[in-house]
């Protein structure tokens, strides 16, 4: 799960920053303002990677999720990416965790050959 989840929160750190460029030229945010939160989102999706494993770490990535959708009040069109990415989160955790089960059920089932 750790790396499908790390994949799409690296997607997201560009489409962050590439929002927040954006966001500077179309709204009447000051440029401050913009990568103060740009920048913090962008922070996060990187810390969150690292986080995946930890309690709450999933938990954090979705609150991240609703953020980019939210952006979209900013920039219209993170309505659409915001929901694309959180399409892809729920994929890469569900997924993942499929993915994590087998890898564990194959493992079980080779230490059982290798002992017998």
């Amino acid at each position: 799960m750790r790396m499908l989840c790390a994949s799409t929160l690296i997607g997201e750190f560009f489409v962050i920053g590439f929002a927040g460029l954006v966001a500077m030229q179309t709204s009447d945010l000051s440029a401050g303002t913009v990568w103060a939160v740009s920048g913090t989102a962008m922070v996060l999706s990187v810390l969150l990677c690292g986080m995946l494993t930890r309690p709450g770490g999933v938990q954090l990535g979705w609150l991240l999720q609703i953020g980019l959708v939210l952006s979209g009040f900013i920039v219209p069109m993170m309505f659409i990416l915001g929901v694309v990415f959180g399409g892809l989160w729920w994929a890469s955790v569900h997924f993942g965790r499929k993915i994590d089960e087998a890898k564990a059920r194959f493992a079980a089932a080779a230490a059982a050959a290798d002992a017998a």
